[in-house]
Order: C-alpha cells, then structure tokens, then sequence
C-alpha cells in the first residue's frame, strides 16, 4: 500500500556562485529542478532577487517551490540537508553566505515542534523573501489556522507600512 503524499512548502535560497550552476540564480533554479527530480514537483515560484539580512553579505536569490512527498517532515528534513551538502554547503556562520538554503515553510500534516525543526517556519510571518513568493503560488493556502499565505503577506506589508 503507498503512503500518502504530503505537501511541501520549500524556501530555497542563495547568494554564494557555485562552479557547475554559476550565480545565485542559477543554483536555485538547479536546485528547483533537483527538487523536481527527487519529489513531485507540484509548483515553482519566479526567482527574485532580495537584498541579504544579518551577516550574509551578498544579495540572495529566493524562490519556494511545492513538492509533494511520503516523506515525513524530519525525514524531509534530512533529505533537504543532504541536497544542501551535494550542492557544497557546509556548517558555519548562522546568518553567514550560503550556496544553498533549503528551508521547511509549511507541510500538509499540521504544526511540528522539536530541537530540529519548527514548521510552519518560525520567520515565515517576518520574511518577504519567504511569503511573497508563497503568496504567489499558493495564496489560499492555509498556513497558520485559518491564515493563508495571501493573509499573511497582506498583514507582514501593513506592518512595513507603518511609521
């Protein structure tokens, strides 16, 4: 019998060259299509450029992609991880430059809470780099309750727009 299919919501990030992919750009969109290749990929939002927060120098190149998966979410995890490594990333620096960040946004089975993983993502309410291309894919997406990714994007640009 086949497990059921859960749905995936994937930040992937970028702001360090690699040799195969090239530029920050590249390595997302090779990163997308690696998505593709290991999972159903369900959707893909545009690449967009966002300046760098924290410590991470260089600007970075965003995109969150749907995939659908049997995988659950710390297995996920461990899964992103490893596509992470392939791709050269290694510890070090927090908020340091990054070849490749693949992040957990959202998964179809409900909150998750431990030392590894939090999902929804913890930042998912404070990141535009994180919600507008959400929004953009999936804006009727439940996120928290009955907050969609639209909702929240609509609130995260309010709260921008105050003095």
């Amino acid at each position: 019998m086949a497990q059921p299919a859960h749905l995936y919501a994937i930040a992937v990030g970028s702001n360090r060259p690699h040799g195969r992919h090239g530029r920050p750009t590249g390595v997302v969109a090779a990163a997308v299509a690696e998505l593709d290749r290991g999972f159903t990929l369900f959707d893909s939002s545009p690449i967009l450029l966002n300046p760098a927060s924290g410590g991470a120098g260089r600007d970075f190149a965003n995109a969150v992609v749907l995939v659908e998966s049997a995988l659950e979410p710390h297995a996920m995890l461990d899964a992103l991880k490893a596509i992470e490594r392939d791709y050269g990333r290694r510890p070090g620096k927090r908020w340091g430059p990054r070849v490749l960040d693949l992040d957990i946004l959202f998964w179809s089975g409900g909150p998750v809470r431990s030392r590894r993983l939090i999902v929804p993502h913890p930042a998912l309410a404070e990141r535009t780099f994180m919600l507008l291309p959400l929004a953009a894919i999936a804006p009727d997406l439940r996120i928290r309750g009955a907050l969609t990714a639209r909702q929240m994007m609509a609130c995260l640009g309010k709260r921008r727009a105050r003095p």
